[in-house]
């Protein structure tokens, strides 16, 4: 037996019988998770701020979703979940006079391909229509060319409405959006496509499913590493260089008969069922450097092994993702099993305890109806951590500072 397998060995045994022992009595009311982050899980946007809701044309959203119900389901969910949230939200209010906040409720993603993919040509023109609706019909939007404004935009590259890295890049954030507050899943530093400011977020998973597949938390993790996706784009990258940067590539090259590592294309009936026994589930880049796998790793207490450089990951200043993960840059890929082998037990058991913090899962998913402190909170808490807005914010009268006509000729077609 080798000295890495060995290790592995002892490393499921304690797992094992840490797994196996009776849960603590958890307190009714958790106190703020110590780490790296601020800390601000449990706090409660309800009174730092309000939200005045746009009435849309139904074109906008509801008779998008009605057209193709698929994207009620799909990663991109959460502007769909977000809208209906806001509706009965405390932090709504009826009169924009009192507003902190804007939101235009407009289904970007809901616009798909036969496949079930957003079509890329079409968000921009729906969102271009819906700022045109809102700065015609309304003042505000006009008071400050949109920096009191949030928009949901949770495409692959966020508001550069793209799901490919080069062609998101040349469109560049649409221009109408460069003064809003943007709350996207994408987030990766020093890109174009993420602006400052921007709230990053977790794609949708559907907490309705995941609990449907919970077993018993005595379940030893047997399992040392875990990944089920692809490695090579085959229609568009066989090769592997591009896609994910080569990283998921280099996994399947370097540890495809490696023993620790449980690693497929293949995705089993039992997906979830497993991710609860392992105890490293690799959480990689794709075409984009985020993916549900990563809630999905955290719900169900697997250690999440993020390759992805740059990454900015969903409420950076509110989860302490430097303590319930393990960050492998992607040049280190082959190195990952004497990375993964060296972490002292110590500290594997130190981030599951974390990871089985309720007030971690819940920061990560979008519940209908809400939670408490649930991904829909930790928006707005976000929100409510811009405020008050800087002198920069409100336009002089008649100043302008956006362009109506800057952005690809493609994009300024009508809706």
């Amino acid at each position: 037996m080798g000295p890495c397998v060995a290790a592995v060995v002892a490393i499921l045994l304690v797992a094992t019988c840490v797994a196996a022992a009776p849960p603590q009595q958890q307190p009714r009311k958790p106190g703020r998770i110590s780490g790296n982050a601020v800390g601000v899980l449990d706090d409660d946007p309800v009174g730092k701020l309000k939200v005045f809701v746009y009435e849309m044309p139904r074109k906008y959203n509801k008779m998008l979703l009605d057209k193709d119900s698929r994207c009620l389901h799909h990663m991109f969910a959460a502007e769909i979940f977000m809208h209906q949230f806001l509706l009965s939200s405390a932090v709504r209010t009826l009169d924009p006079e009192e507003a902190d906040w804007f939101y235009t409720p407009v289904y970007t993603t809901c616009d798909l391909t036969p496949q079930g993919f957003p079509l890329p040509f079409r968000a921009p023109r729906i969102m271009r229509s819906a700022i045109r609706y809102v700065a015609t019909t309304w003042p505000f939007w006009n008071r400050t060319d949109g920096a009191d404004h949030f928009f949901l935009t949770p495409h692959d590259f966020g508001a550069c409405f793209h799901y490919q890295e080069e062609r998101a890049m040349e469109r560049g954030i649409l221009p109408l959006l460069r003064r809003a507050t943007l709350v996207q899943t994408f987030g990766q530093r020093n890109h174009v496509c993420l602006q400052d400011g921007s709230i990053t977020v977790p794609p949708y998973a559907d907490p309705h499913k995941m609990q449907a597949h919970l077993i018993s938390p005595g379940t030893p993790r047997s399992i040392f590493v875990y990944f089920r996706g692809l490695f090579y784009d085959m229609g568009n990258d066989p090769e592997g260089g591009y896609y994910a940067r080569g990283a998921r590539a280099s996994v399947w090259e370097n540890f495809k008969d490696n023993p620790l590592f449980d690693i497929s294309t293949e995705h089993p009936y039992t997906y979830y069922e497993d991710m609860q026994r392992a105890i490293f589930c690799l959480c990689p880049l794709g075409w984009a450097p985020w993916s549900p796998r990563l809630v999905e790793a955290v719900v169900f207490g697997c250690i999440p092994v993020i390759i992805a450089d740059d990454i900015v990951l969903p409420f950076a200043d509110a989860i302490p993702w430097e303590d319930i993960s393990v960050f492998v840059a992607e040049r280190d890929v082959p190195r990952l099993d004497s990375i993964l082998t060296s972490i002292p037990l110590a500290d594997i058991l130190r981030r599951q305890r974390l990871l089985a913090r309720e007030s971690v899962k819940q920061a990560l998913l979008f519940h209908q109806p809400a939670r408490t402190g649930d991904a829909f909170h930790q928006v707005l808490n976000g929100l409510a951590r811009k405020l008050p807005h800087g002198d920069g914010v409100f336009l002089q009268p008649g100043e302008k500072v956006l362009d109506w006509d800057a952005g690809l000729d493609s994009d300024l077609k009508p809706w």
